[in-house]
């Protein structure tokens, strides 16, 4: 048996070069495909007033100050600008039940990767990132600062935070992000969302940020195969087997994993939130990471080309 202190080294320089591998894999994502996709993704996430000048012809007339235009006389417009720094926050899910799962990685494991790619192309834009960690409630919160270093410190919390016990409540996470972060942030909320209760709380979120819902898919919520399995809840420790070999059983739990997806997805329409879906995998390949993520601010892209 080794003494803790050789244990906790070998931990941590197992914890050290897993951020090195996530930092060179994001780092080239970013470069290659994420960092334009990223600004025109969350182009309208923010604009500032800059000026009121006189109309002329071109101007938008919803744009026009009738406040100014009566007291002068002529028409004026507003003027409004992107904002030239955004403020990015990742809330990510601690809860027992991001540790475990079917896949070459963690459900923790894969939001860490997401994280890290969004993280740096947020910098790469010159924003600032924050992040806050929570289970039953807030366990982690370190405030917004700017440059690749801080990210990288926001992506070694994210693998090196100890799980949590007991349910996850994503309501303190987002009530502090509603109450702390200055109106038009972008908040990327990390979960599995194997949890209720939320849906109010998000929808006051996003009436004051961009809210972006990342939803880490569990490789065992897909169909069972056939045969017992033998299963526990880690978040309460229950374990029991469970007969896939039954179509009853089967067809029970694809009903209520199906019910679950479809109750998780009208709460976030009806809150006004985007949903980027990141299934952890389960075997080695290609864009793991990238994919969802390129789709999804392709379809950001695509929507803001229609307004």
């Amino acid at each position: 048996m080794r003494p803790t202190g050789e244990a906790d080294d070998a931990e941590l320089e197992e914890l050290l070069a897993e951020v090195r591998r996530i930092d060179v894999q994001s780092r080239r994502l970013v470069t290659a495909v994420l960092s334009g996709g990223y600004v025109s993704a969350f182009k309208g996430a923010g604009i500032e007033f800059e000026e009121v000048r006189e109309y002329v012809d071109g101007d938008d007339p919803r744009a026009v100050d009738w406040n100014v235009t009566a007291r002068m006389g002529r028409p004026f417009v507003k003027r409004f600008v992107d904002e030239r720094e955004r403020t990015v926050t990742f809330l990510l899910d601690l809860s027992a039940s991001m540790t475990g799962g079917f896949g070459i990685w963690s459900a923790r494991q894969t939001a860490a990767r997401v994280v890290a790619c969004l993280a740096m192309a947020a910098v790469r834009n010159g924003d600032k990132v924050g992040f806050t960690a929570f289970s039953s409630g807030v366990t982690s919160h370190v405030p917004a600062k700017k440059g690749a270093s801080h990210a990288l410190r926001i992506v070694r919390d994210c693998l090196a935070l100890p799980p949590q016990e007991g349910r996850t409540d994503l309501v303190p996470a987002l009530e502090l992000a509603t109450r702390t972060l200055r109106r038009g942030g972008v908040v990327f909320l990390v979960s599995d969302f194997l949890a209720d209760g939320w849906a109010t709380a998000l929808s006051a979120c996003a009436r004051r940020h961009d809210v972006v819902a990342v939803r880490i898919g569990l490789p065992e919520l897909e169909p069972l195969a056939r045969g017992l399995v033998r299963v526990r809840d880690p978040e309460t420790g229950r374990a029991t087997v469970v007969d896939a070999g039954s179509a009853r059983v089967r067809s029970a739990y694809a009903a209520r994993v199906g019910a679950w997806r479809d109750r998780t997805e009208a709460d976030l329409r009806r809150a006004g939130v985007d949903l980027l879906d990141v299934p952890v995998p389960r075997a080695p390949g290609k864009d793991l990471i990238a994919g969802p993520i390129v789709r999804f601010f392709r379809m950001r892209e695509l929507r803001g080309m229609k307004r």
